[in-house]
């Protein structure tokens, strides 16, 4: 990892503070915990995981950029979706993750200049850094629109209106199952007296088992399943009375998420804009992730009782829900205007950028309305 930028002092201090917390976790457990288990302390053990901590995670001065701090553009054209929905509904909006919030800051201003504002806009983060940082955003640009946020620790009992979230499902703990000469058994973590290392055991969730045999996978084969994601969609399930869930990603179906020739997985890691595959370099101070199966989402949804309302790319739900009207508002003549929006159009809906990889999929409770999101381009046979 030679070639990644060298931390400061005081960030390999704090990593080490959270890797003696992760040892003394896996002693407790009886030397082993499951990558899920290492997953979520890595990102979110109380003031020392990655997402709790106070360390800079989004934009230049991050690890990565995700498409709300690339371009206005993303977030005015979620509000072109959200604002035709908000009136069949008791009008609120609740985000999850909200970042640095760049996305909220934006959905608010497009929502303010068609006169669709929520009744409220809910933000729920488990990260008290974040929320101060998302505090400073509207402070700093959106004054106006404070009084609509409100922050919130937990789920509403009922929620009519809109939920959202961007980049949310990657960042849940995932499980690591590999298939070998003894069948199905779990990648986990164990202490080696000189850093974390690997060390594979019987699989720790009964739910495990039956994911894994659906698969069909010949040996050897390593892939993630994510539990967090199904009790997610299980738990968003129970508290939308009404209204749409739109969901933004980098992920696949199951057919694609699963294929023969993706046997290593896709665990990635994120530190300071470069990305690799090293989940125990420098704990706390990067990003881990897995690609979304939006297959096991949507069926998670269904079988909750709620409707697939559409699946698409990232690009094909831009395009269809009006990103090119917002490029219409600025002159092409005037070209050191109008040429940073086309570039960042062109890397949200590039397939070699995010266009592709990317997805948008709408899930739904009495909502009896077309999406005009998902109008073309539909992918929902793939799940």
């Amino acid at each position: 990892m030679s070639q990644l930028p060298a931390p400061s002092a005081a960030a390999l201090a704090h990593s080490e503070k959270l890797a003696s917390h992760i040892r003394q976790q896996i002693a407790a457990a009886g030397g082993w915990i499951g990558f899920a288990r290492y997953m979520e302390l890595a990102l979110y053990a109380p003031g020392l995981g990655y997402y709790s901590a106070g360390a800079t995670k989004f934009g230049s001065d991050g690890d990565f950029t995700t498409a709300p701090e690339m371009s206005p553009l993303f977030g005015q054209t979620l509000a072109l979706q959200i604002a035709a929905v908000l009136p069949h509904t008791a009008g609120n909006i609740l985000e999850f993750g909200a970042g640095s919030g760049k996305l909220a800051l934006d959905i608010l201003l497009e929502l303010e200049r068609h006169n669709s504002l929520p009744q409220r806009y809910y933000i729920l983060d488990l990260s008290a850094e974040l929320r101060e940082r998302q505090w400073q955003t509207f402070q700093q640009h959106g004054l106006h629109l404070l009084p609509l946020v409100e922050w919130i620790d937990t789920l509403p009992q009922q929620f009519s209106g809109v939920m959202l979230g961007n980049e949310v499902l990657d960042a849940m703990p995932a499980h690591l199952v590999e298939l070998g000469a003894n069948g199905w058994q779990e990648r986990g973590v164990q202490d080696s007296g000189n850093g974390f290392a690997w060390a594979a055991r019987p699989l720790s969730d009964p739910a495990l088992a039956p994911i894994c045999s659906s698969l069909g996978a010949s040996a050897p084969y390593l892939t993630e399943i994510s539990l967090a994601n199904r009790a997610f969609m299980r738990t968003l399930a129970e508290h939308l009375q009404q209204g749409l869930i739109l969901l933004i990603d980098y992920g696949f179906g199951a057919g694609e998420y699963y294929h023969p020739q993706r046997d290593q997985g896709t665990l990635m890691c994120h530190y300071r804009h470069h990305a690799h595959g090293e989940p125990f370099y420098l704990p706390g101070l990067q990003d881990i992730t897995v690609h979304v199966d939006f297959s096991a989402i949507a069926h998670s949804a269904l079988d909750n009782g709620l409707d697939l309302h559409g699946y698409t790319t990232q690009a094909h739900f831009l395009l269809n829900a009006g990103i090119g009207e917002i490029l219409q508002r600025f002159d092409p003549n005037d070209i050191r205007s109008y040429l940073p929006h086309t570039s960042a159009a062109q890397k949200l809906m590039n397939p070699a950028e995010m266009g592709e990889l990317f997805k948008v999929i709408g899930l739904s409770r009495a909502l009896d309305l077309p999406l005009r999101g998902f109008c073309s381009g539909d992918r929902s046979r793939m799940l």
